[in-house]
């Protein structure tokens, strides 16, 4: 980037807070710039002193380097300025803890005693390990009767249970991993909620041949098993806020990301009526990458490099491609608020650049 761009960007009004809900999350088709659109928005939201924490939940961390910053697994304050903080969820090491914070052997036995290999059945995923023997009351799948969804997205929905009610935070962005796992994640409350009234009523089923094994396990398992229960009542009671959480439209904005090409627009339509069976709200659409005078976009001048559609005959093509795929989603913008975010000249990274996507998202 020139001297002449770098003083460009800098002159332009960097948005001072936004309009938003408490939590925002971006989804949508992997590559399309979900992570930028979280970063851009969190620094927005930060500038007016609104204590903004932005988590990614992509196992492909990328938010680091569009910060520019070193960001742990945990929230951490990354800015001295403004209230900032940022997390990038590592769910090999959440998984390690126990995809639902709960250690399997808190059911007191009752895993081993139902065969398989515990409440999750085959592990991450819940597939069946080879060679593994049916499970006598789960079959193979477990004891639940049904698969466990990716441990990886059952730890970052765990640890955005902590982060949704964490007192430090006004407000909470979240870029969201690629389209199917974030579905995955969503269907987790709803799943994660089933899993653990079935355990509840396994607990219950077996109370009584608990208590006369309970010389097999000793008193310490037993008392472990009741806390381990209690535990996951708790659980369920959480899930169920996050639940309400998300389907409140004065808390949560779901925002999908999506570039103007075909494939990206029929994957963002499946998401958005997906999305609608979740009962998820959607208000806002992020057309990004348009080819497009940066100018065009923000509706002021600035002196940032933008496709020449008159002599670049690739531009023009290009250009072409995106209005086709833009007016195939007409129907996907009715009744959203449709942002658009103009393809750069250089890689979004660091605050100037940032700054431009934020002031197209406002």
């Amino acid at each position: 980037m020139s001297e002449l761009d770098v003083e460009a960007v800098d002159d332009i009004d960097a948005p001072a807070g936004i309009d938003a809900a408490e939590y925002v999350l971006y989804g949508g088709k992997g590559g399309v710039g979900k992570t930028t659109c979280a970063a851009a928005t969190a620094l927005a939201s930060a500038r007016d002193d609104t204590a903004t924490l932005v988590v990614s939940t992509d196992p492909a961390h990328s938010l680091s380097d569009t910060l520019e910053a070193d960001i742990p697994a945990t929230p951490t304050r990354i800015r001295e300025d403004i209230p900032l903080y940022a997390a990038e969820i590592d769910p090999e090491a959440a998984v390690g803890e126990g995809p639902l914070g709960v250690e399997e052997d808190a059911l007191g036995g009752v895993g081993e005693l139902l065969g398989g290999d515990g409440m999750f059945g085959g592990g991450a995923g819940g597939a069946a390990g080879a060679g593994q023997a049916e499970d006598p009351i789960g079959g193979e799948e477990g004891l639940l009767g049904g698969s466990m969804p990716g441990a990886d997205e059952a730890a970052a929905l765990r640890l955005l249970l902590d982060y949704v009610d964490d007192d430090r935070f006004d407000r909470v962005v979240i870029d969201t991993a690629p389209t199917g796992h974030t579905l995955r994640l969503l269907e987790l409350p709803e799943t994660m909620d089933s899993m653990v009234g079935k355990i509840l009523q396994l607990r219950e089923r077996f109370s009584g041949m608990m208590d006369n094994l309970t010389g097999m396990f000793g008193d310490d398992q037993d008392v472990d098993a009741e806390a381990g229960i209690e535990d996951l009542r708790e659980l369920s009671d959480r899930i169920e806020h996050l639940r309400s959480i998300l389907q409140d439209s004065r808390k949560t904005d779901f925002r999908i990301v999506m570039v103007p090409e075909e494939l990206s627009v029929v994957e963002s339509e499946r998401l958005l009526a997906q999305l609608d069976e979740f009962n998820i709200p959607v208000s806002t659409v992020v057309v990004n990458r348009v080819m497009q005078d940066p100018s065009e976009v923000l509706g002021e001048d600035v002196d940032i490099a933008g496709p020449n559609h008159a002599d670049c005959e690739f531009c023009a093509r290009r250009w072409q491609v995106q209005q086709d795929a833009l007016a195939r989603s007409q129907d996907m913008f009715r009744g959203h608020d449709v942002r658009r975010v103009p393809l750069f000249a250089e890689e979004v990274r660091g605050e100037r650049l940032l700054s431009v996507v934020a002031a197209c998202l406002d």
